[in-house]
């Protein structure tokens, strides 16, 4: 299978997704492009990866701001969609934009610094010096909801601004499992100890190329002390009585947070 496509093997089927600094590029009321609306600009379209192969193929490539105003196309974030379209844009605009953001931060190998060269067979590039290989990098992180009883953990995040309170995450680090990545990043965003860790559910979150597994854990020792570094603002709160939450149709943290409400209010374990 061919993972990168020229112009000439654009079919007039193919749904096209365009990104520009980051943002996507739509026609009015659709997101993607069909090959005859981009015929104008065809000869700059380069690095054309192939998303989806099923019955109809998905692909994506970076364009240039002049191709981009060229097309009078609109321009969205990828926050923005996923607000407004559901967690169902994730699966081909998130997937677009992880392929496209490693495409454009590899372009250099960290070995030797030669130009590295997109391969058409595979997923991955390869150094045009070493022949080092670069497959596109997935980030792990956990993201835990802490319990005790009928009351959870909720935290607002220092450099997010938003009106609603989630649960606790952070980035596996070299060397560490997911459960003890849990248990120091709850030590040191709140100073609290947890126990009875019990796996959930992953996500992909494409900001710009995580993979998130889901936990619970229950609350064990300590005071709720946020850190002022990553966490502005922690407490408990009860289940009958809550601030505004994600969306669990968006994002693995809402459904840990309404998944454990609605499994406490039936009696029922929430595992």
């Amino acid at each position: 299978m061919t993972f990168i496509l020229t112009v000439n093997e654009l079919d007039a089927n193919d749904q096209i997704y365009l990104f520009s600094e980051g943002r996507l590029l739509t026609p009015r009321g659709r997101l993607h492009w069909r090959v005859e609306q981009l015929q104008s600009q065809a000869q700059e379209l380069e690095h054309l990866h192939l998303i989806h192969h099923e019955s109809v193929r998905h692909v994506t490539t970076h364009v240039s701001p002049t191709i981009a105003s060229s097309l009078q196309a609109e321009e969205h974030s990828l926050r923005s969609l996923l607000m407004a379209e559901g967690a169902g844009v994730l699966a081909t605009i998130g997937k677009a934009n992880q392929i496209l953001d490693w495409h454009e931060s590899q372009k250099y190998c960290g070995r030797c610094g030669a130009e590295t060269v997109a391969q058409l067979d595979n997923r991955v590039l390869l150094c045009s010096g070493c022949q080092k290989t670069y497959f596109p990098r997935i980030n792990p992180c956990i993201i835990v909801l802490v319990t005790k009883g009928d009351e959870i953990l909720l935290a607002r995040n220092a450099h997010y601004k938003g009106k609603f309170l989630s649960c606790l995450a952070g980035f596996i680090e070299v060397g560490e499992s997911a459960e003890e990545t849990l248990h120091r990043e709850v030590k040191e965003e709140v100073g609290i100890e947890v126990e009875n860790i019990r796996y959930v559910k992953s996500q992909c979150w494409p900001f710009p190329s995580q993979l998130m597994l889901g936990f619970y854990a229950d609350y064990k020792s300590g005071d709720i002390v946020p850190d002022g570094v990553e966490i502005e603002f922690a407490d408990w709160f009860n289940i009958n009585d809550m601030p505004t939450i994600p969306n669990p149709g968006i994002s693995v943290a809402g459904e840990l947070i309404t998944g454990y409400i609605a499994a406490r209010k039936a009696g029922t374990i929430c595992e």
